[in-house]
């Protein structure tokens, strides 16, 4: 029986909830999953092995093993380590650093017989699990989710980790073709999509929308700038409370943090903005189901779990026209916006609060479109497939 490997740089995320829950799928069917973390912590129903706090001796004592075991192979995951990286002094130590790393999931992974290896995200991890498994010589495997992956400086490396894949699973299909343009089309094949799918069980129950008086907006993301609070904020202060809208939950924590509080108070909007801070998945979830909308103004994005949980939820959204976005909210479900156009956003969002009796009609739509595509199970068994290589044209 096959055992599989997963590895993620931080597997304990609030953010990677889906991973463990695709874990737990994957084990419900029956598949033997030993899962790894780069970075340690965490308190999760479903463990993983860390890699990092460790002593000192047992990463000197990996690379004893490793070099002892098959020298051919530790030079080679070596050199690899040394030219699949960034340029620059800094990067050089980061890549022995991640080859240290490397040699000791390694034989984490050969003791307890992987027969292969999986990673989220083309981040730092992957290249850990790239390096693991040119030593340990197992089939591995991507799953990419965003456009971060093909920024610098994961970008600069997305190719190389494409073509050594045994497949790449991708959250939607804007990022299938950013993953097709860096690489021949002979690659092109074993590049499917496998939606990141939530557990609608698990869903706390939906509040009926409000039939009058103000509605309640959510957006929930990292404070940070590639998520547009700036421009939320704007579109907000430009609509009076008169309109409709009395209370913005912010839920979510990050480097702009302060500047977005100070932004806020600048516009006079301190009194309508709840900011809740980071939360726990089931808080988040209940804040959602207790909303009316949810709006999400980001400049960049994959395909965020968080509109997929509202929609399930039943509630109606409002989120920029980027990447996988549109392959979510479709006609019926929600509006989209203009990315950056903050007057567009405005407006959809004015249209929105305008919408009041065709907020349960839209529910049920998004609803409907998650059962659909965007249930747990269903990326389960897709990945299960691609394990199997069923799903391998």
């Amino acid at each position: 029986m096959s055992r599989i490997a997963y590895l993620v740089s931080d597997y304990y995320a609030p953010s990677h909830t889906f991973i463990r829950r695709e874990i737990a799928g994957l084990r419900a069917r029956g598949m033997d999953i030993i899962a790894f973390s780069v970075q340690p912590g965490g308190d999760t129903a479903i463990r993983a092995e860390n890699i990092l706090g460790r002593s000192p001796l047992a990463y000197a004592a990996a690379l004893v093993w490793a070099f002892w075991k098959a020298p051919g192979r530790f030079l080679s995951s070596w050199r690899l380590a040394l030219h699949h990286r960034p340029p620059g002094l800094r990067a050089l130590i980061w890549s022995q650093f991640h080859f240290v790393e490397a040699m000791l999931i390694s034989r984490l992974l050969l003791r307890g017989g992987a027969t292969r290896l999986h990673c989220h995200f083309a981040n730092s991890g992957a290249t850990v699990g790239l390096l693991a498994a040119n030593f340990a010589r197992l089939p591995w495997s991507l799953t990419l989710h965003g456009i971060s992956e093909t920024d610098y400086p994961a970008g600069l490396l997305l190719a190389e980790k494409l073509e050594r894949a045994a497949f790449v699973a991708c959250a939607s299909y804007f990022m299938r073709a950013q993953a097709m343009r860096m690489v021949a089309p002979a690659h092109w094949d074993k590049m499917i999509v496998v939606r990141c799918g939530i557990d609608l069980a698990a869903l706390p129950a939906a509040m009926p929308h409000r039939d009058t008086g103000p509605a309640r907006i959510i957006c929930v993301g990292r404070l940070s700038a590639e998520k547009g609070y700036f421009g939320l904020l704007d579109a907000l202060a430009a609509i009076e409370p008169s309109a409709g809208c009395s209370e913005l939950v912010i839920i979510g924590d990050g480097p702009m943090s302060a500047a977005v509080h100070a932004y806020a108070r600048e516009l006079g909007l301190l009194d309508r903005i709840r900011f809740a801070g980071a939360c726990a998945e089931n808080e988040t979830l209940t804040e959602i189901a207790c909303a009316d909308i949810l709006v999400l103004p980001s400049l960049m994005e994959g395909l965020p779990v968080v509109l997929v949980e509202a929609m399930a939820l039943g509630r109606p959204v409002l989120a920029s026209r980027v990447a996988g976005v549109p392959e979510l909210v479709v006609e019926g479900t929600g509006y989209l916006f203009t990315p950056s156009d903050w007057e567009d956003l405005k407006q959809q969002l004015a249209a929105l609060l305008g919408a009041r009796d065709r907020w349960p009609r839209m529910g049920r739509a998004g609803r409907k479109q998650v059962e659909a595509a965007f249930r747990a199970d269903q990326a389960a068994e897709r990945m299960a497939r691609l394990f199997a290589n069923e799903d391998i044209i």
